[in-house]
């Protein structure tokens, strides 16, 4: 086994979450990947659940469990995380909007963050729920940067179509009316990694009665400012 630490089962534990580094894994799948024996990746696997360093998906496939980002998070090497209140509480104070973070994990995108318009009619998002890669703006951006297989499998029954991907790669930003709930508007732009992945969406959401039919034209500007200062916060930490 290359790059062995000389405990076996550390080292097969590690093959099994490298493997699922780059999205869901089925036990098959697993064993595809790390060239362990059924038995033995299947023991691994439940064994990492047991701990919540890896978890279930709606189906039944193997993912990233939640206390990897725990872990990242109190080691304060989550730089994302750490910058994103003050972006997002700046944005909400900006726009007059509920703000929020997203990152895909498997199937579904998570909010990871968030500012809260503090009263009046709102969206309400809550940190930890995980909402559907079919359909809203920060779907769109979380996809509309993914290879060609990736992104042809997630416009499968979605609300939105390749033609619209390409508009928001063109754009920088996507926006949605009622596409995730009846009533809700949103406008979505990437952060990039130091090597310019999209790996998380900001996103402005409120009632269609205060962003209108065409959200983009009053938060687009806004809401791509926020993202561009959380993409510099990670390249400055990466120099």
């Amino acid at each position: 086994m290359d790059n062995s630490s000389g405990v076996g089962v550390l080292d097969k534990a590690a093959l099994v979450l490298s493997a699922l580094e780059s999205g869901p894994a089925t036990l098959a799948g697993l064993v595809a990947a790390t060239g362990l024996a059924r038995p033995t990746a299947h023991r691994l696997a439940v064994a990492l659940e047991h701990h919540r360093l890896v978890g279930r998906d709606m189906q039944g496939r193997f993912v990233l469990g939640p206390r990897l980002s725990e872990l990242a998070s109190a080691a304060g090497e989550d730089r994302l995380l750490a910058t994103a209140g003050p972006v997002l509480a700046r944005l909400r104070d900006i726009t007059g909007e509920s703000a929020q973070l997203f990152r895909r994990q498997g199937e579904y995108r998570v909010c990871v963050a968030a500012a809260e318009r503090p009263s009046g009619l709102r969206d309400t998002v809550p940190v930890g729920s995980q909402l559907t890669m079919a359909a809203g703006s920060a779907a769109q951006i979380l996809l509309a940067w993914e290879d060609p297989e990736r992104m042809h499998r997630g416009l499968h029954n979605s609300s939105f179509n390749a033609a619209a991907l390409a508009g928001v790669r063109r754009r920088g930003w996507a926006h949605s009316v009622g596409e995730r709930e009846q009533g809700v508007a949103s406008v979505s732009a990437p952060v990039r990694s130091p090597s310019g992945k999209v790996i998380a969406a900001v996103s402005v959401s409120g009632p269609i009665e205060r962003l209108s039919r065409q959200p983009g034209r009053m938060h687009a500007p806004a809401v791509m400012a926020a993202a561009e200062r959380l993409s510099e916060a990670l390249r400055r930490a990466s120099e």
